[in-house]
């Protein structure tokens, strides 16, 4: 829901010059739609530009709403189909073949309670499964098809997102480690884990994924092997690899488990015997910065505007929290679901207030 301001931010000059610290996928959204909407933005990251070290370079690039249902609230099923268009439009050629669902005959029961609980979907039977992806031809008997998601590589399009900001006239800072209060003006604190200083309710949940490469086997789109201890993913990427992700673990060590690593290659193999004698190209983990109720929440606090606990679904919500930022910033409309307001600041910065 939205709810327009009674003192909307006054657009009679400039649009203000606005700060956003944290390059990975929701600081470099924010600042595109700021930038897009006039903005005169400037970008900082501690890192070099390459996503290493961040969430977002460990990030399987899914933009599957729908089957997020099984586990997530209604905000991240509706941020998630916002933003499905708004990646569309962004990067019309992205893939946005569909997600697929199968299951093991011993896993029946989780299978159709996933189809209960998600909507968006169709059953497929095998020979359709093996329309869909004929590398699957025989292994299982039936599917649930998702067509309307879609998939990203987080690698290629944040760094595009970054291209486009600079054709637009953005300054990006890399190399420079910030602290928000530090910084004039409005500023967009799109930091992850780095905010817990301002944002204490936030904790760190693990993702471990697995980068293979083989020929032997062709996938279109990201299939998805469900299984009572770990359902797993495995995601095309170009030159012949796939990214094995599944693991949801409540630790801030960042650093693979042996566990896990067998347990994730033992699954694909569960869905292709070709996965095993795949080439290890990589093995790592991301932690995904998270607030108890797994719920995103943009925190309001005067001139900072905290942007946060995307859990794992930064790349499936970012393009729809910056619109909403940017909305807020410039016309003055608020997402009252999604904002979390301190105090009185009600209403968005006013020029007068955000600009130095």
């Amino acid at each position: 829901m939205t709810t327009a301001n009674t003192q909307p931010p006054d657009t009679s000059r400039d649009a203000p010059a606005v700060s956003v610290v944290g390059a990975g996928v929701a600081g470099s959204w924010c600042a595109l739609a700021l930038a897009q909407a006039g903005c005169a933005v400037t970008l900082y990251d501690q890192g070099a530009g390459d996503l290493a070290g961040t969430t977002s370079y460990w990030a399987g690039g899914m933009l599957a709403p729908d089957c997020e249902a099984e586990v997530s609230e209604p905000l991240v099923m509706r941020l998630g189909h916002r933003s499905l268009a708004l990646w569309r439009a962004a990067f019309p050629d992205a893939a946005f073949h569909g997600s697929l669902i199968v299951a093991h005959p011993r896993d029946r029961a989780d299978f159709e309670r996933f189809a209960r609980i998600t909507p968006g979907h169709q059953r497929v039977d095998a020979a359709q499964i093996a329309t869909l992806e004929p590398a699957l031809e025989g292994r299982f008997r039936d599917g649930l098809f998702f067509a309307a998601e879609g998939h990203v590589e987080p690698r290629r399009v944040v760094p595009a997102i970054h291209a486009r900001l600079r054709a637009l006239g953005a300054s990006l800072r890399f190399g420079a480690p910030v602290d928000p209060e530090s910084l004039d003006g409005l500023v967009i604190d799109c930091r992850g884990m780095a905010a817990r200083d301002a944002l204490p309710a936030l904790r760190g949940v693990k993702g471990e994924v697995v980068t293979i490469e083989t020929p032997e086997i062709s996938l279109t789109r990201p299939v998805r092997l469900l299984h009572p201890r770990w359902p797993l993913y495995v995601i095309p990427r170009p030159n012949n690899r796939f990214v094995i992700g599944a693991s949801t673990i409540e630790s801030e060590d960042d650093r693979i488990s042996v566990r896990s690593a067998l347990e994730l290659m033992s699954a694909a193999f569960a869905i292709h015997p070709a996965f095993g004698e795949a080439r290890i190209v990589e093995m790592g983990a991301g932690l995904r910065p998270a607030f108890p109720d797994h719920a995103p929440r943009v925190a309001v606090e005067g001139r900072i505007v905290r942007v946060n606990g995307l859990y794992r679904h930064g790349f499936l919500m970012a393009p729809a929290i910056a619109e909403a930022v940017t909305r807020w910033i410039v016309d003055g409309v608020r997402d009252d679901e999604l904002f979390h307001v301190a105090g009185r600041a009600a209403t968005a910065p006013t020029l007068e207030e955000a600009t130095p």
